[in-house]
């Protein structure tokens, strides 16, 4: 061992005794923080905060992404010597939906799997559980029909958004391309990598299954057959992954929504969703947009969506920039509530950080 090497490993574990005595220190603050304060250990406002705070002082050469995660696991930590808390998801276990939860709480969080987005907001409305996450668009496939339904009908609040990467794995149990036949995931994921599909494996079946995580338990059982979805599902159904990346897509994202009872305070970087439908009248749609445009609140996203209370009815789903406390969004929402037919708030919450 050069004398180099070994004065460079003496000041790492220096710096990791450092380490430890800060965190030490940190915890022991969140704990104070947790005896002062009222209501859930979990402050979506707050930890967006302390992440953008991070990441604006980093200079590298650890990603932004990197130290984010970091970072939610040390809150994960702290959190847990406040208060215990669950989450549900989208399962079962395997599933990107398990991965933006991880992503979102961090590893300390106890998250659990429900088979359908019906059930999560379930556990959340009747209190059983005080999070769920959701997945609500794909960058590349767009909205998920489910998610924009029931936060039309239901009191659940959006708190949280996640953003999560979406890298497609092929997997099966031999582990060779050559021996593929048929090909498990769910509907979304297969169009996902239709291209790829369609370069490398022309002749083999499609699947459509419910989640990623059953096409790899299917994948695992049928000899020739193979799954496409999240790395971790191979190493939870004991496959081998053939081939990684392989959306067609490489910005390929899937946008999750954290619910509750409640949404969050304003974090200084905000989104605040709603649902409305206009009065059948020339204009009506201008008319409704008109009051975002005068008070200068920003629009990222108009889906349209079936009203289901008559025919060729249609409700609009929006996504604004700031927060319902901001005074030109409590503007242009309380012309809102003046011009529309219908209007609900479903939350205000930080945008996504990482």
């Amino acid at each position: 061992m050069t004398d180099d090497l070994q004065r460079i490993r003496k000041n790492i574990d220096a710096l990791d005794a450092r380490l430890v005595k800060l965190l030490s220190v940190r915890a022991r603050l969140a704990q104070r923080i947790g005896r002062l304060k009222e209501g859930a250990a979990y402050r979506p406002e707050r930890e967006a905060q302390v992440l953008r705070g991070v990441l604006a002082n980093n200079r590298g050469p650890l990603t932004d992404a990197a130290l984010a995660r970091l970072f939610t696991e040390i809150m994960s930590a702290c959190r847990a010597l406040e208060d215990s808390l669950t989450v549900a998801y989208l399962g079962p276990q395997g599933t990107f939906s398990q991965e933006a939860a991880a992503k979102h709480f961090g590893g300390l969080t106890a998250l659990v799997p429900f088979a359908s987005i019906d059930e999560v907001f379930r556990q959340v409305e009747s209190g059983a559980l005080g999070y769920g996450v959701v997945p609500v668009e794909n960058s590349t496939e767009g909205a998920i029909g489910r998610t924009l339904d029931l936060l039309l009908s239901t009191p659940a609040k959006i708190c949280g958004e996640v953003m999560l990467p979406i890298r497609q794995c092929l997997m099966s149990k031999g582990g060779k391309l050559a021996e593929v036949r048929k090909v498990y995931s769910h509907t979304q994921s297969l169009a996902q990598c239709q291209q790829w599909l369609a370069r490398h494996l022309p002749r083999a079946e499609r699947a459509a299954v419910v989640s990623n995580a059953e096409a790899a338990r299917l994948a695992a059982r049928e000899r020739g057959a193979a799954a496409i979805g999240p790395q971790t599902a191979a190493a939870l159904y004991g496959l081998k992954v053939i081939a990684r990346n392989i959306e067609d897509e490489a910005k390929n994202t899937t946008r999750f929504l954290v619910i509750a009872e409640h949404d969050s305070a304003p974090s200084g970087r905000d989104k605040t969703s709603l649902v409305m439908s206009a009065r059948n009248i020339p204009g009506a749609m201008h008319e409704l947009l008109t009051p975002l445009a005068v008070n200068q609140v920003s629009m990222t996203r108009l889906e349209s969506r079936p009203s289901r209370t008559g025919l060729w009815e249609y409700v609009f789903y929006v996504d604004v920039e700031g927060h319902q406390r901001d005074a030109n969004v409590a503007r242009a929402l309380a012309e809102l509530e003046r011009k529309a037919s219908f209007l609900k708030n479903l939350g205000s919450y930080p945008a996504a950080v990482a």
